[in-house]
């Protein structure tokens, strides 16, 4: 083949490498034959969804030939019931991710900036930089947001900052004093996008909550999901709360039908369910106690974390414990390119899980 089709491609995706997925257990199985597997590396519910999520799709089978509702009315009037916010304020997404990006596109132009922090989502960096945007990746602090930092990173072209409150994959968090110490100094004009894909899992009471802050500040976007605390992962469904006039410019690149219909559906179901919600932060506090003391029990030092996750430093290159906890079947996460080159993200799954994930390491870690 003679054409250099990457040439044709924009000047940012040539620049991109694609993300990479937490590996799926059917891959897995295939490689190795391997039939009992354990996936805890990419931050899903242990517990599925909510049996109501469940029932609202098979109410929407015979529908299957019908477009989704383009507007998603039934979701945003319950996110409406649930958290007060007006039909025009909240835009839906084909995960949270599909936010981050209809932000990207919708406010950054070709040679425009954006700050996120390292060690953060790797979303971030991507999505600026496929709509031609310039990423400036401010140093973290202990693993975490250097809000002041960011503050001060921005400058006369940046038009987006993202922050995440859980942050994802180091697990680090912010206060409500750090978040309005931050907003003071943010220009007006500058867009910031919270990302709380995993705020619902954290149980301490006065932990910051950026629906609180939305009325507040026009420039605020609060980014949420289904796929963590809701479990609805597969389905990818998200949605954004911000100032209505942010919401109309997003939803003129959102694409018209961009949640489907068992999604919409679903999550619709799912916001009811408290006690799932509750049951699945329940799970997750006792399993963070059992991977926090095991982790110390074999001498590993980890991040504390306020998500579904935590990541551990294993004091070597990464990739070959990764490699090896494989192939006795247990899936985590090698944050090497993150810039944490010896750590590694486990999910918090059932207690049988996580027990096994700690046994199979601490046999590899004897064995290496």
């Amino acid at each position: 083949m003679s054409c250099d089709f990457l040439s044709l491609a924009n000047n940012g995706v040539q620049k991109l490498s694609p993300y990479q997925t937490g590996k799926p257990i059917d891959e897995l199985k295939r490689e190795l034959g391997l039939d009992d597997i354990v996936k805890l590396a990419s931050n899903e519910n242990p517990l599925g969804c909510s049996p109501l999520a469940v029932e609202a799709i098979k109410s929407e089978l015979t529908q299957i030939g019908r477009y989704p509702d383009g507007n998603g009315f039934n979701l945003k009037y319950a996110i409406l019931q649930k958290f007060g916010f007006d039909l025009n304020r909240i835009t839906l997404g084909n995960g949270s991710n599909d936010i981050l990006e209809l932000v990207a596109r919708a406010f950054i132009a070709e040679g425009q900036s954006a700050v996120y922090s390292q060690h953060a989502f790797a979303v971030y960096p991507l999505a600026v930089q496929a709509v031609g945007g310039v990423g400036i990746e401010v140093p973290a602090k202990s693993y975490g947001h250097d809000l002041q930092a960011m503050a001060q990173a921005i400058t006369a072209n940046t038009k987006v900052v993202f922050i995440a409150n859980p942050n994802n994959p180091t697990g680090t968090w912010f206060s409500r004093a750090e978040f309005e110490q931050f907003m003071a100094q943010v220009p007006e004009h500058v867009i910031v996008v919270l990302d709380e894909a995993y705020v619902e899992f954290v149980t301490d009471s006065g932990f910051m909550n950026g629906f609180d802050y939305v009325n507040q500040y026009p420039n605020l976007l609060v980014s949420r999901t289904f796929s963590k605390a809701y479990g609805l992962a597969s389905l990818r469904v998200g949605y954004a709360i911000a100032h209505p006039d942010i919401t109309n410019i997003i939803n003129r690149v959102r694409q018209p039908f961009n949640v489907n219909s068992f999604a919409l559906a679903a999550a619709t179901a799912a916001l009811q369910d408290d006690d799932f919600v509750a049951q699945s932060c329940d799970l997750n506090s006792t399993g963070m106690k059992q991977l926090e003391q095991g982790l110390t029990a074999l001498g590993l030092s980890f991040i504390p974390s306020k998500a579904n996750f935590i990541a551990f430093d294993v004091k070597r290159p990464c990739l070959p414990v990764f490699q090896a906890l494989l192939q006795q079947g247990v899936i985590v996460r090698p944050i090497a390119n993150y810039g944490m080159p010896t750590y590694l993200r486990v999910s918090i799954g059932l207690a049988s899980e996580n027990a096994r994930f700690l046994a199979v390491l601490e046999q590899v870690l004897k064995d290496s």
